[in-house]
């Protein structure tokens, strides 16, 4: 698939990296064919601190918050609004507040387009979730006709492969994550080549304070390698 043949992308996620992970290849290719691409964060991710000592907690947003604007600007994405929820509290907030403040974006954007995740949460994470359901509702009452929301997912092959390297690092949360959808069921299956995977890598190497124990784990190859594939099942069309 071509990133440019998916309009205008609105991404919704809950913590800085989200984005990166599941989505910056299309973005980066969605971008280089001239789209517009905005990218919505939930939190800051000021619960993420994996070493105290270098990552102090009372630093993480204003860290977080400077990796994934470095992160956006690798790949070329200058629109990005913070909703500015409570790292670890998106389950709690007002949902319908939550929602509307996604329904408000979405309406004004008019994305063909609409990237989340599934009510799997991906790792099973309630910020993802949360996230999720505020951009379900949003998507059934005001996104444009002839948009799509896809959910993002894995496959059986990728899971088979990369997701026991994982598991040191308590990544996926929840007993069945990550979702795994066979190839011929996705709705998109981009896979990251060339620039766009050189962009991507770059990408998510600006959240160093997340992913350098992971890059680590797999080595500069494997990490590489492990990031290729960007599926999505489709979850909605207006």
């Amino acid at each position: 698939m071509d990133a440019g043949e998916l309009g205008t992308i609105l991404g919704v996620w809950a913590h800085p990296d989200d984005e990166a992970y599941l989505s910056a290849g299309l973005m980066a290719g969605a971008v280089a064919a001239g789209n517009r691409v905005v990218c919505v964060t939930a939190t800051r991710g000021e619960q993420g601190s994996l070493d105290h000592v270098r990552w102090p907690p009372e630093t993480m947003a204003k860290v977080r918050e400077k990796e994934l604007l470095r992160s956006l600007e690798v790949l070329g994405v200058t629109e990005h609004i913070w909703l500015d929820h409570a790292d670890g509290g998106c389950a709690d907030v007002d949902q319908e507040m939550a929602t509307a403040r996604v329904r408000a974006i979405m309406d004004e954007v008019q994305p063909r387009t609409v990237l989340s995740f599934g009510l799997d949460g991906m790792t099973g994470h309630p910020d993802h979730v949360a996230t999720c359901e505020w951009t379900m509702k949003a998507f059934h009452d005001v996104a444009p006709a002839g948009s799509r929301l896809y959910h993002a997912t894995k496959t059986p092959e990728w899971v088979e492969r990369w997701a026991p390297a994982f598991e040191p690092h308590n990544v996926f949360m929840v007993p069945g994550t990550p979702p795994r959808t066979p190839r011929d069921e996705l709705g998109i299956d981009f896979h990251c080549e060339g620039e766009i995977l050189h962009l991507k890598v770059r990408a998510i190497t600006e959240h160093i304070s997340q992913v350098e124990g992971l890059i680590a784990t797999f080595g500069a190859e494997g990490w590489r390698e492990s990031m290729i594939e960007e599926p999505f099942r489709l979850a909605a069309e207006r």
